[in-house]
C-alpha cells in the first residue's frame, strides 16, 4: 500500500493532502482529502495520483544518469564532482533501485531522519535535499510523475561558531608576520587584510597583483576534488571563484605594499609559491596552524583571517556595502549573517553611548 503524508484531526477524522505548486504569491497550494478512516484517506489520495500523475518504469538511480548527463556540461568541474560524490553516496544507496514515481514524502522524511541519526550537519543534509529537489523537478518536467519533494522542509541550521583571534592574539599574529618575512606569512598577511578565501590565494598569481595602480584582482580558485572510478582519487583544479560576485577586484592596502615588493616575481608565477605550481589549500592551513602553535596562540582555521577581516573592517567604520563587494559576496545579508562578529567589550563600547532621560 503507498504511504501518503495524513494526520489525525481533533474533530476525529483523518486528513491528506497533496501539494499542487506554489501560488504567484509564494504560497503553497495542496489539494486536501478527508474520511472517518486512515484507509478511506488513502484510498481517495491513491484514486487522486492514479487520475491526475504519470507512472514511469524508470529508477531513481536511472533518473540521476540522466539528469547528470545533462548537467555536467553547465555546472563547474568542482560542483560535477560534489552531486555525484553526494548521490553516490547518500541518495543512490538508499533510492537507486527504487521507481521514481514510487516515492512519497514519508520515504523523504526517513531518509531526512536516517541523516539526522548518523550525525550529519544540518547543512550537509540541506546540500542532498537540493540535489534530490533537482532530479525530481527533473523527472516531473520530463515524465510527468507526482513530486514527493514538494512541501518537504530543509533541516534548522544553526549558525556556526567561528573561533577567531581576539585584538591581543592578531597583534600577535603580525608581529610574527613582521619578523619572519616569507611567502607563507605575505599570504597570511594577504588575507587579514584583504578578506581573500584560502582557495583565492593559492590560485593567485603576480600577474594578478598590480603594484604599481595597487589593485589585487581575484579571477580563479584553486581546490582539490574527488575522481569518481578512477585510480587516482583527486585532483587539483584551478577554477572560477565560487560565484559571479567573487570575481572581484581589490585595492591593496598600504600595509602589505612592503611584503609585496618584497617577494615579487614573474607574472605567471604562483604568489604563494614564486614558482609555477601553486601551494595547495591544505598544505597552506597546515602551515598556518603550526605557525599559530610555535608562537603558542589558539588554533584557529585558515578561514577565521577573512572573518577577521570583516570584523575588523566594521570597527574601521567601512560601510557595509564597499564591505560586501570586497568580500565577493552577492548580497550585504550574507556579510552581516556570516561574517560580521562582535566581542563583548565591542558591545559594553556601544552600550556607554546609551544615553536615555529616565
Amino acid at each position: 500500500m503507498e504511504k501518503f503524508n495524513i494526520y489525525h484531526r481533533q474533530d476525529g477524522r483523518w486528513e491528506g493532502r497533496i501539494s499542487k505548486g506554489k501560488t504567484p504569491d509564494g504560497n503553497r497550494k495542496f489539494d486536501y482529502f478527508f474520511g472517518y478512516s486512515k484507509t478511506e484517506v488513502i484510498e481517495k489520495m491513491s484514486r487522486f495520483r492514479q487520475n491526475n500523475y504519470l507512472t514511469t518504469d524508470k529508477t531513481i538511480a536511472e533518473i540521476f544518469n540522466e539528469w547528470f548527463q545533462n548537467a555536467r556540461y553547465r555546472i563547474k568541474e568542482s560542483t560535477a564532482s560534489n552531486y555525484l560524490m553526494k548521490a553516490k553516496k547518500h541518495i543512490l544507496p538508499e533510492f537507486g533501485e527504487i521507481l521514481v514515481s514510487s516515492v512519497c514524502p514519508e520515504n523523504i522524511h526517513k531518509f531526512i531522519q536516517n541523516k539526522m541519526n548518523q550525525k550529519l550537519s544540518a547543512r550537509y543534509i540541506a546540500d542532498i535535499l537540493i540535489l534530490m529537489k533537482s532530479l525530481f523537478k527533473y523527472a516531473v518536467r520530463t515524465y510527468h510523475i507526482f513530486n514527493p519533494m514538494d512541501g518537504i522542509p530543509m533541516p534548522r541550521q544553526k549558525k556556526p561558531e567561528i573561533t577567531l583571534l581576539d585584538e591581543n592574539g592578531q597583534k600577535h599574529l603580525q608581529q610574527y608576520i613582521a619578523e619572519n618575512p616569507n611567502p607563507t606569512s605575505m599570504g597570511i598577511a594577504l588575507s587579514m587584510s584583504t578578506g581573500i578565501r584560502i582557495g583565492e590565494l593559492c590560485a593567485l598569481q603576480w600577474k594578478d597583483i598590480d603594484l604599481e595602480k595597487r589593485i589585487l584582482t581575484v579571477r580563479k580558485t584553486l581546490q582539490r576534488i574527488q575522481i569518481q572510478d578512477a585510480v587516482t582519487k583527486t585532483k587539483l583544479i584551478i577554477t572560477e571563484p565560487k560565484s559571479e560576485s567573487s570575481q572581484r577586484s581589490i585595492p591593496i592596502p598600504e600595509c602589505m605594499m612592503p611584503l609585496l615588493q618584497k617577494f615579487q616575481a614573474n607574472g605567471e608565477n604562483f604568489v604563494l609559491s614564486g614558482g609555477k605550481k601553486p601551494i595547495e589549500p591544505r598544505v597552506m592551513q597546515y602551515r598556518f596552524a603550526k605557525i599559530l602553535k610555535n608562537v603558542k596562540l589558539p588554533s584557529v582555521h585558515f578561514h577565521a583571517l577573512r572573518h577577521i577581516f570583516a570584523t575588523n573592517c566594521i570597527k574601521w567604520g567601512f560601510d557595509i556595502k564597499t564591505l560586501s563587494e570586497l568580500l565577493g559576496h552577492s548580497s550585504v545579508e550574507i556579510t552581516l549573517n556570516r561574517y560580521v562578529h562582535s566581542d563583548f567589550e565591542q558591545k559594553r563600547a556601544c552600550m556607554k553611548q546609551v544615553n536615555l532621560n529616565f
